[in-house]
């Protein structure tokens, strides 16, 4: 596990918007990918989004394409989720996970996020 800070999720209504960020601490994470995980009850962790070690070629999960953003800043050692349109589908704890580029096996996990999408 790493130091990776994750704040941003609530309850929110469909429809709407989060923004979820994920905070590097103790070392930086340049050269790593950076994605986002997400497990809903009774589920298996499913991937959500990632971008590149040099913030640029973003890809999604099909389920969240259209509707969600990822960016990272690298200077800042930051990674954000901008959720949009949200469903109650996307209900489940977000993680934000960095893989080194160059050695895969080399993962840190953030502490997982609560979103709730509930009418």
């Amino acid at each position: 596990q790493g130091n990776l800070i994750v704040s941003g999720g609530g309850i929110v209504q469909p429809g709407g918007s989060l923004r979820l960020s994920c905070q590097a601490s103790g070392r930086h994470f340049s050269g790593y990918e950076m994605d986002w995980f997400r497990q809903a009850p009774g589920k298996e962790r499913e991937f959500v989004a990632g971008v590149s070690w040099n913030g640029r070629n973003p890809y999604y999960a099909d389920s969240v394409k259209g509707r969600f953003i990822i960016s990272r800043d690298v200077a800042k050692n930051t990674v954000d989720l901008q959720m949009n349109n949200l469903k109650p589908g996307d209900t489940a704890v977000y993680y934000c996970v960095a893989t080194d580029t160059i050695r895969t096996d080399n993962q840190y996990w953030g502490q997982g996020t609560q979103v709730i999408v509930s009418s």
